[in-house]
């Protein structure tokens, strides 16, 4: 069954400041969720928290499969997947950089060469595939970015700000990505942006986080 999360209160402060208020919202249906704000509002914060790559200062953080609460263990890390705004490409081939979460996960050879070349033909890197990613630029790194995490066909994928900083071709091919995957997976997406006109393009679900609450 489809594994949904649920956000209940949560709070985080940065130096005395509160950043996030009793921020709460249940994500239990398929499809595109965009959370909107501008800088410094709190966004990557949140998507953070929900990853489990930071802890909140108070509130709780549960994933629910089939109404039953799930444990925060290897087997639901492997779940979902974070795509931060600055991708950390290794000095190798492409294909290289997107295999390595299916390698640590003892995968065989045959279907590592299979999903990664899937992967990069759905970002459209697949005749990139043996240049050394370190040469890509940035909206390429970013493409592959998210390949590395569809790899992994995660529940849940979370996207921060993945056409910041990205030339308007690559953000129109970013968006691209992003709409397909929402016709191709039954799952959930959360992308943070603070880009309107991508929102209003990818989303199906639109958030705002306004002086540190989360309203719909």
């Amino acid at each position: 069954m489809a594994l949904n999360l649920v956000i209940s209160k949560i709070k985080k402060f940065y130096n005395g400041k509160e950043v996030l208020k009793d921020c709460s919202f249940s994500f239990d249906k398929s499809g595109i969720y965009v959370l909107m704000g501008p800088n410094g509002s709190g966004k990557s914060t949140l998507l953070r928290i929900c990853a489990f790559l930071e802890q909140p200062d108070t509130g709780e953080v549960n994933y629910f499969e089939d109404n039953k609460a799930l444990q925060n263990d290897l087997n639901l890390m492997r779940r979902i997947t974070l795509v931060l705004p600055n991708i950390g490409a290794f000095n190798t081939t492409v294909f290289k950089n997107i295999a390595y979460g299916l390698k640590i996960r003892g995968m065989k050879r045959e279907e590592i060469k299979e999903r990664v070349e899937k992967a990069l033909d759905f970002v459209g890197l697949l005749h990139k595939k043996n240049q050394n990613a370190l040469t890509l630029s940035s909206g390429e790194i970013k493409r592959m970015g998210i390949a590395r995490a569809i790899v992994l066909e995660p529940e849940i994928l979370f996207l921060d700000e993945p056409t910041a900083s990205v030339d308007t071709e690559n953000t129109k091919i970013i968006e691209d990505i992003i709409i397909q995957l929402k016709k191709n997976r039954n799952s959930i997406v959360i992308m943070s942006t603070h880009d309107t006109s991508s929102a209003k393009r990818a989303g199906d679900f639109v958030l705002f986080l306004n002086d540190g609450k989360l309203v719909s």
